[in-house]
């Protein structure tokens, strides 16, 4: 290659770059037009998706995951508390969505990020609503003792998608949770024992340490609305110039647990069944790559 090639090459980047930063929505429409994104995918494909299991050593249950390049972590934190009178038999969870400045440039140091609040509210409206935990499971002793799941999910890097990296981060987390051994001291307070000496000195509540039973797992899709283009799983790029989505989540069995549809224009009945039906699709994949995870963690914990 002459230099005289190579500097062409190099112009030519340039203008495409120079162009995508000037004229935002006529690249990505160029591109629209011949049913592809900037970044290559086809409108209905979601980015490259990664599980990694206990990322947090100091956790009760956690997980890493990549969505694209959006990062989350999300880490549980179990605590005993006294239940509620109304609901004596049960656990709860408290959500926590976190927003530092070092996952994007929008987030300014000492300001809190808007969209924080508010994934976190959609995150526990969905955990709760999903029917993915059953709360009886967090009760130790009923009337008296339960646990409370402290659920705190951190974004790493943020790239479009939130919502959908953040709760796939959520019930990858859970599915790591490991419920720890209790006691019940002498003066009737609850606390946790480790180890297998905790095991002979201390009366135990629970023989085991064991695993949640999760119920119908909810999966997540967002999807960017353009005109008559439906853009899965959309970049950050995308959303800074795509106005309307809609978030799907659906459970494991298909069913449908929420739709979302923050502000923007008016989706059609037609599109909103396109949308449901990418979610579907979806969900499979999420799937296969939660147990995928799953698998290869109890394959690492059997060499252990």
């Amino acid at each position: 290659m002459t230099d005289a090639t190579a500097a062409g090459g190099l112009a030519g980047e340039m203008e495409v770059e120079a162009y995508r930063r000037l004229f935002p929505l006529a690249f990505l429409e160029r591109h629209l037009r011949e049913s592809v994104r900037p970044d290559a995918r086809r409108l209905g494909e979601a980015r490259a998706t990664t599980v990694a299991l206990g990322a947090v050593s100091s956790a009760h249950g956690s997980a890493l995951v990549r969505l694209g390049d959006t990062a989350m972590l999300a880490s549980i934190k179990l605590e005993v508390m006294s239940p509620p009178a109304e609901t004596p038999d049960e656990g709860s969870v408290a959500v926590e969505f976190h927003m530092p400045p070092i996952c994007s440039p929008l987030v300014r140091p000492g300001r809190p990020a808007e969209a924080a609040p508010v994934i976190s509210k959609a995150l526990e409206d969905v955990v709760i609503s999903s029917g993915m935990l059953n709360l009886k499971e967090l009760c130790l002793i009923s009337g008296k003792a339960s646990w409370v799941a402290y659920l705190d999910v951190y974004c790493l890097n943020a790239d479009g998608s939130l919502f959908d990296a953040a709760l796939i981060s959520v019930v990858a987390a859970f599915s790591h949770l490991e419920i720890p051994l209790v006691s019940v001291g002498d003066d009737g307070r609850v606390f946790t024992v480790g180890g297998n000496e905790g095991k002979t000195k201390y009366e135990l509540v629970n023989r085991e340490k064991r695993k949640l039973t999760l119920g119908d797992i909810p999966f997540p899709l967002t999807c960017a609305l353009h005109k008559d283009s439906i853009l899965a799983d959309p970049t950050a790029e995308e959303e800074s110039i795509i106005e309307t989505s809609v978030t799907v989540v659906l459970d494991s069995s298909g069913r449908l647990v929420s739709i979302q549809k923050p502000g923007g224009g008016v989706a059609s009945m037609s599109t909103i069944k396109a949308c449901i039906s990418l979610a579907k699709e979806r969900g499979q994949k999420l799937k296969e790559i939660l147990m995928d995870s799953v698998e290869a963690t109890m394959e690492v914990d059997q060499t252990d």
